[in-house]
């Protein structure tokens, strides 16, 4: 059972040790990685997705409930905790959605075809798109994609820790994503640029440099103002379905 991750701190860019010597991620903790392009937000997912010990570019090393990271996690893939999703989706197989996670479930579970039902269940509540059973893989937009595989990664592949690189553009409803993810308990990490994922965090890592400079509780009066950011959002997720549709846009329609 992972209960926490722990991120000791190695160099920034400069090569100077980073301000920041150690950073724990608690199980059930939704977690943000902010900072300008280029700061090296993704560097650092990357450290915790390899369970970086000294022998990445950062120098930094990654502890599992305060330890080494045992071997069996380390070195074999059926045994990682850890599921990445990233911003580019390729995918090579053009199974239908149904087929594809049936046989992820056959080769990370038992197999049972509720697993596949309760996946494409949480993809639709993710997703501002409907993905049907017999859709195939190839054909998904960009949102589609990446709520299968976030739903893919918590129901079949039950990963303890989520990595998502930069997915809030994709058409996912993000403040619903956060609160169902979070009755899930699993170890939730962003890195984003997005205000309603950052203030919905409980807290963020700031990253200039290449650096972990700060990290930031989530306040009060921040909860407050993501209430507003996310009424905000809602309304343009709105908006976007309706143009989808077809349908024409009044100023009545994006007035509060």
């Amino acid at each position: 059972m992972i209960e926490t991750i722990t991120i000791l701190g190695g160099c920034g860019k400069s090569g100077d040790p980073e301000p920041l010597k150690e950073i724990d991620l608690k199980n059930g903790d939704v977690v943000s990685i902010v900072g300008p392009t280029g700061s090296g937000k993704t560097m650092l997912i990357n450290d915790i997705e390899l369970f970086a010990y000294g022998d990445t570019p950062t120098k930094r090393r990654i502890l599992i409930n305060g330890d080494e990271v045992p071997e069996e996690i380390r070195n074999n893939p059926h045994n990682n905790p850890i599921a990445l999703i990233t911003q580019h989706t390729t995918f090579l197989s053009d199974l239908p959605v149904c087929d594809f996670l049936d046989l992820h479930a056959k080769i990370r579970q038992d197999g049972g075809s509720y697993l596949v039902e309760r996946t494409l269940d949480l993809a639709n509540q993710l997703c501002g798109e409907n993905i049907l059973p017999r859709n195939r893989m190839t054909e998904l937009s960009g949102g589609q994609t990446r709520a299968l595989l976030i739903a893919d990664a918590v129901v079949i592949g039950n990963s303890p820790i989520i990595l998502l690189d930069e997915v809030e553009n994709a058409g996912i409803y993000k403040e619903r994503a956060l609160k169902i993810l979070k009755e899930y308990q699993k170890m939730m990490v962003f890195v984003t640029h997005d205000p309603v994922i950052t203030l919905f965090s409980d807290f963020r890592i700031v990253m200039r440099n290449g650096s972990m400079k700060q990290v930031i509780k989530t306040t009060e009066k921040e909860k407050a103002a993501a209430e507003e950011l996310k009424r905000l959002d809602n309304l343009l997720m709105g908006l976007r379905e309706k143009i989808r549709s077809g349908a024409t846009i009044e100023l009545k329609d994006v007035i509060a």
